[in-house]
């Protein structure tokens, strides 16, 4: 019988392990953590988006870095089969807006504790300890050593142990240090899925202004097509923007790099029917100051921010206001423009962008090019995706890839 270590008890390494073990392998999983997928329980905003329901093709269109590598990993374990093994575990789901697949119950604990009930029910041992080393020799792994002074010997080991995202969580980099110990490459790392930091000060003055079906378009400045223009929701927050449309956003942005954010906040309109409804207001209002005449249109706390950027003097009264005036207010409302500083920490990012290198890992198997009977599964591996349950279809489908070869 074929020995397997796992280290790592989150939503890659419990799938993978499960899968190991189903197989015939004994298999031990190492977690740090007394709870295991602790990350997954926080995922979000505690009710945990599980996959995307879409097709592979539609899965690899959301994967920023490497899709390619993916490939193999999405025909293997779909998000279709996804959503089969998790209600065939008593866990019914449900599809939202954008494709997002949640429990029906809202509740995250149901996934992290059917991927427990899976990994237990297939024979996987779950040990609470710290992997400190590799056992290797001649480029074939043996084994780990953890830091309580234990050997576990084994044919085979899967490193599963996430990013730096949520360090509280155990995703704190060990995975890329034991990688490096074999001889692995790990590129660059920071946050993907992060909030966005701004130059402009008056989002401080918005904090907590939550907006939802607004459009937001990224330019790298200099270029006319935008890198990204979605529709969503977003946060305003003390030091910038928070919500899907910031992390979807953040996962384009590059540190060479300087970009403008430009947030329409009227999408669906056009700008001569943002136009016409604006002077549907102010035949309303005419006897107002503009200040006030604009709370059918905007929500309260933004629109001080608007009638300052629109070079409108707040006291005008609505029937002095040129057409000129009022085009350029028209432009502010679907143009509100954002200055790119830089990411928050990857302690505040939802993945980790980075990892061991793709081209020292095979994609039909997950295992090392380096070191024969190590795998890697998940966030430690640098692929990374937009948001909406597909970062963690690909913690799955690795998982799944990993625990059927190891």
């Amino acid at each position: 019988m074929r020995k397997t270590v796992v280290i790592g008890g989150g939503a890659a390494g419990l799938i993978a392990a499960g899968t190991a073990a189903r197989r015939g392998n004994s298999v031990i999983l190492l977690e740090k953590n007394e709870r295991p997928a602790r990350k997954v329980i926080i995922t979000g905003k505690g009710r945990c988006n599980v996959t995307n329901n879409t097709d592979n093709a539609g899965l690899m269109r959301a994967v920023v870095r490497n899709p390619k590598f993916l490939y193999s990993a999405f025909e293997g374990f779909s998000a279709t089969d996804t959503i089969k093994f998790f209600e065939s575990l008593g866990v019914p789901l449900k599809t939202e807006r954008g494709n997002r697949v949640f429990p029906q119950s809202d509740k995250s604990t149901d996934i992290a504790d059917a991927l427990l009930k899976f990994a237990k029910s297939a024979g996987v041992k779950i040990v609470q300890e710290t992997v400190s080393e590799l056992i290797f020799s001649g480029g074939v792994v043996g084994g780990v050593k953890t830091e309580a002074g234990n050997t576990y010997s084994a044919d085979s080991v899967i490193i599963a142990t996430g990013g730096l995202s949520y360090p509280l969580t155990g995703s704190t980099g060990d995975g890329y240090r034991l990688a490096e110990s074999v001889g692995h490459t790990v590129t660059e790392t920071s946050g993907s899925l992060v909030p966005v930091v701004v130059h402009e000060g008056w989002c401080s003055k918005v904090e907590g202004l939550s907006l939802r079906n607004v459009t937001l378009s990224l330019y790298e400045n200099g270029k006319k097509k935008p890198v990204l223009s979605e529709l969503g929701e977003l946060v305003f927050t003390g030091y910038g923007i928070s919500g899907p449309l910031a992390l979807s956003c953040s996962a384009h942005i590059k540190k060479d790099k300087e970009y403008s954010i430009f947030i329409d906040l009227k999408p669906a309109l056009s700008e001569e029917k943002l136009d016409a409804r604006i002077m549907r207001d102010f035949a309303e209002n005419l006897n107002k100051n503009f200040a006030n005449s604009l709370s059918a249109l905007l929500p309260r706390s933004i629109i001080p921010v608007i009638v300052s950027l629109s070079g409108i003097k707040a006291d005008t009264k609505v029937n002095q206001i040129t057409r000129e005036q009022r085009i350029n207010l028209v432009r502010t409302i679907k143009g509100l423009k954002l200055t790119v500083i830089g990411l928050r920490p990857v302690q505040e990012a939802v993945i980790t962008r980075g990892g061991v290198s793709v081209k020292e890992i095979s994609p039909s198997s997950m295992e090392s090019k380096i070191c024969k009977g190590l795998f890697f599964a998940g966030e430690v591996i640098d692929v990374d995706a937009y948001t909406g349950g597909y970062n963690l279809q690909i913690a799955f489908s690795t998982g799944v890839l990993a625990g059927n070869n190891c």
